[in-house]
């Protein structure tokens, strides 16, 4: 995928010695192509094997990491200060939480599931499978914590029990109920797990974000970390818009791109000369990206069958945090005419449209944006 592009050599941070003691290798870039196939090192603290993943829209807010246990293996137990979100990218397994003294709360997870550890509890991740290795992708603040205590003796030993997150019940990972949020954006889902993101429902919110574009919001373990599931139709695209830094996409399903593009470079990058900056990341099941702060960013469905995808982000419903208030305080599905930060489909840059139309003939796949806005009836046949 494309390299990152560095400007002045900032100073290193705590994360970034943290990172190099734990020994792993570390990606870079806008995105990675597939997770599931990612070169690993072996870890020694947790053990199986990790890469850091430190992805150019990520800004320090939020951070990842890609782990492998062994067949018929499992990880050390662990706890931390830092919030994570787990999605399993291959093989099933199990996770194991709550300390030696409590009578422990297991969830049994496959390809597909995301789950997270409570704040600061005790967890063990085990593979049920005693011939192939288990994988999966973890999204954290880790970033952010280390930064501001920069002790990990604190932050992997503190002894505080987060009793309001976790109270050792047996149905912590019961799947919770999905309900209509009273500020009019879509249903939000209050569950500590999901048993396949790729199968599960995603409900409808009408066309903000593009034509036939369905949204599910989430809430895991009383994170301030949330996220949202997406899927959209064949021949259909996603809206282009900006929001803050730290939003972590993980691709589920079909094929496509996704362009990102500076803001200064504005709402025509092609028409007005900046072409140069806007960047393209080829994306199929398994791939990561993240867009930089304040970039746009806008994805292209170019394969046969409906794309799903999963963010996570900051932007809780239940634990917002004023960072990301101030970030998003534009409107991300508010026209930018009107002050938001989306463009919508009738001022996007014409290149724009012409480049996914060429990509779906070369995969023979319907075009379907004449449904989508009336700029698609007058691009017909250009």
């Amino acid at each position: 995928m494309a390299e990152r592009k560095v400007g002045a050599r900032r100073r290193e941070t705590g994360y970034d010695r943290w990172m190099k003691q734990e020994g792993l290798p570390i990606v870079e870039g806008h995105g990675v192509t597939d997770v599931r196939s990612l070169d690993l090192g072996p870890w020694k603290r947790l053990g199986g094997s990790g890469a850091f993943v430190q992805l150019f829209g990520m800004d320090g807010l939020t951070g990842m990491y890609v782990a492998e246990i062994p067949p018929g293996g499992a990880l050390n137990p662990e706890k931390h200060m830092y919030e994570e979100v787990i999605y399993v990218v291959s093989g099933s397994g199990a996770v194991e939480i709550g300390d030696e003294k409590q009578k422990p709360v297991t969830l049994e997870w496959q390809e597909g599931s995301l789950f997270a550890p409570p704040l600061n509890v005790r967890h063990k991740l085990f593979n049920g499978s005693g011939s192939e290795p288990a994988r999966f992708v973890a999204m954290t603040n880790a970033p952010l914590v280390v930064d501001l205590f920069y002790n990990p003796d604190f932050i992997l030993n503190c002894p505080f029990p987060f009793t309001d997150r976790f109270d050792g019940r047996a149905d912590y990972y019961k799947v919770g109920e999905r309900i209509l949020r009273n500020d009019g954006y879509g249903m939000l889902w209050e569950t500590n797990a999901i048993p396949d993101l790729r199968t599960t429902h995603v409900d409808v919110q009408g066309d903000a974000k593009g034509k036939g574009v369905l949204t599910t919001g989430f809430e895991l373990s009383g994170n301030v970390l949330a996220g949202h599931m997406a899927e959209w139709p064949v021949g259909i695209y996603h809206k282009a818009h900006y929001h803050g830094g730290g939003a972590v996409f993980i691709m589920l399903r079909s094929r496509g791109y996704t362009l990102l593009w500076p803001r200064e470079a504005g709402m025509h990058p092609y028409k007005s000369g900046q072409a140069h900056k806007v960047v393209r990341i080829d994306w199929r099941e398994g791939s990561v990206l993240s867009p930089a702060s304040s970039w746009f960013h806008q994805h292209f469905n170019t394969g046969a069958e409906p794309a799903r995808l999963v963010a996570i982000r900051y932007g809780s419903y239940r634990h917002d945090v004023a960072f990301h208030a101030a970030q998003s305080r534009e409107g991300t599905l508010v026209d930018i005419k009107l002050g938001g930060t989306m463009i919508e489909y009738e001022d996007e840059d014409p290149e724009i449209r012409r480049q996914f139309k060429e990509e779906l003939k070369k995969n023979r796949v319907e075009y379907r944006m004449e449904e989508a806005s009336p700029q698609s009836k007058a691009l017909v046949g250009s």
